[in-house]
């Protein structure tokens, strides 16, 4: 991002002389090439096509390059790591996101530093492989799990958190590695799901929900999939209204991911008598998935197959590392 002239509004940069900007880059021990979208876009402006153009180039130069670092705004970065994840399936090398919450071109920038450092974790190797096999987000000294981040603050420079699983990664004076937390992929084949169906839908509950926000809700017309965010480790009102508009849904097809409101913690249905009635009309326990990941997850589960059963079994898969599975 740079500053418009007004200095008060931030708009999209290309990067394509980024070696200009960021000279130090020349004196890592890396080749490295860059590709861009024609036309760059604000992160807020981030669309399902647009993973879709990610992961084609990554896809397109797969077997040329030994990793990939991917320059994103801050906004939705979690939901572009989240949506990367579930569509590169059996892949052994780094996807990278990093991206900064001060423009390149200001003094005070975070954006060399994470770019930087980006490209180095990229490049880690061990006994001849990447370090790094998973799509992930380097942001302020910290490598996480890219379907396991959140982005908690719009101010500070530590705007990331993965609230439900330790750090991939931290760099200091030395990068240090969490191996025994780094993803490693079951397939042997790599190979992108290039289908995405957005019709999800989510349903934040609060005190004072009306039968008419529900309804309007799950009856939106040809939504497949609804996240519930509900309270605590899964609960949600007990008024008959509430639960019986939400079991006809799901009787009429609809899947129902349930997810935690809270940051820390994960849903479990049936724990207290408040989500007893949730398992049993069907409602799928999303365990600890951040809101990122509940929607991604679906889209391209929705986007892979037609059959709710195939659908809720992968649901209820920790596929890419993405949950916690007792």
């Amino acid at each position: 991002m740079v500053e418009a002239e007004d200095r008060k509004t931030l708009v999209p940069f290309n990067l394509s002389h980024i070696l200009d900007q960021v000279p130090e880059l020349k004196k890592l021990d890396v080749k490295l090439d860059s590709a861009s979208f024609e036309k760059p876009i604000d992160s807020s402006d981030m669309q399902p096509k647009h993973w879709l153009q990610m992961a084609r180039i990554i896809e397109e130069n797969y077997l040329k390059y030994d990793g990939f670092v991917i320059l994103h705004g801050s906004d939705t970065l979690a939901y572009s790591a989240s949506a990367l994840s579930f569509m590169l399936d059996g892949m052994r090398k780094p996807v990278i996101l990093t991206g900064s919450q001060l423009p390149i071109g200001m003094i005070r920038t975070d954006a060399r530093e994470n770019l930087i450092t980006a490209v180095e974790m990229a490049a880690l190797t061990k006994n001849g492989e990447p370090v790094i096999q998973e799509v992930a987000i380097y942001f302020e000294y910290k490598l996480y799990r890219g379907n396991r981040t959140t982005k908690v603050s719009a101010e500070a420079f530590e705007a990331f958190s993965s609230p439900n699983y330790p750090l991939l990664a931290e760099a200091g004076v030395h990068i240090e590695v969490n191996y025994a937390r780094l993803f490693r992929p079951k397939s042997e084949q790599f190979d992108v799901h290039h289908n995405l169906d957005a019709s999800v839908g989510v349903l934040t509950l609060f005190p004072g929900i009306s039968e008419e926000q529900l309804l309007a809700q799950i009856g939106t017309e040809n939504q497949r999939a609804l996240v519930l965010q509900s309270f605590g480790s899964g609960n949600a009102s007990q008024q008959p209204w509430f639960l019986e508009a939400l079991k006809s849904a799901i009787d009429n097809g609809l899947i129902v991911l349930n997810i935690t409101q809270c940051m820390k913690g994960k849903v479990e249905q049936g724990k207290y008598a408040t989500s007893q009635a949730l398992l049993e009309m069907g409602v799928i326990g999303g365990s600890d998935l951040t809101l990122e990941a509940a929607i991604t997850k679906l889209m391209v589960l929705l986007g892979h197959s037609d059959d709710p059963v195939w659908i809720k079994a992968h649901l209820n898969s920790n596929i890419r590392g993405e949950m916690s599975i007792a």
